[in-house]
């Protein structure tokens, strides 16, 4: 049977992606009227160029204070020794979409409700990158998936 994905549902999902390097890998690619809670991100070093590598998680996504779209916002960057696993269980929420752009600055209901409307037609993501494009990393992504459309 098929998961139900239509509005109003709530599922869980993972997503598992092997040998992340140097070239950024959208782990979550949001969806107008969704909400994400990651829950976890299993990260391990299977092999890296050098000891100490990193690899960052970032959303592109909106930046309220400049009222800026499609920016890098990072929220871990954790250094690795190979065969290392790391284990970012933080919970966080993103919405799928962008809100119709604003000037910058949180400072109305308004522009609160903007936000939670994703008005605009540009998808917010989660991403994750390596340092190196020699380094290698595996990499599980465990996330709830609300779709309010």
């Amino acid at each position: 049977m098929a998961i139900a994905r239509g509005a109003g549902t709530e599922i869980i999902r993972s997503h598992h992606f092997e040998e992340v390097d140097s070239t950024a890998e959208v782990l979550i690619f949001g969806v107008q009227h969704h909400i994400y809670t990651v829950l976890s991100v299993i990260v391990m070093a299977n092999s890296i160029q050098a000891a100490g590598n990193f690899c960052q998680l970032y959303l592109l996504g909106y930046d309220i204070l400049a009222g800026t779209t499609a920016q890098n916002i990072f929220i871990m960057d954790h250094d690795f020794q190979a065969r290392q696993t790391f284990v970012w269980n933080d919970k966080f929420s993103f919405n799928g979409h962008e809100p119709t752009d604003f000037g910058g600055g949180l400072d109305s209901i308004a522009k609160q409700d903007a936000i939670a409307d994703q008005g605009s037609s540009v998808p917010q993501k989660l991403y994750a990158v390596a340092e190196h494009a020699s380094d290698s990393f595996e990499i599980t992504v465990t996330f709830i998936d609300q779709n309010n459309a």
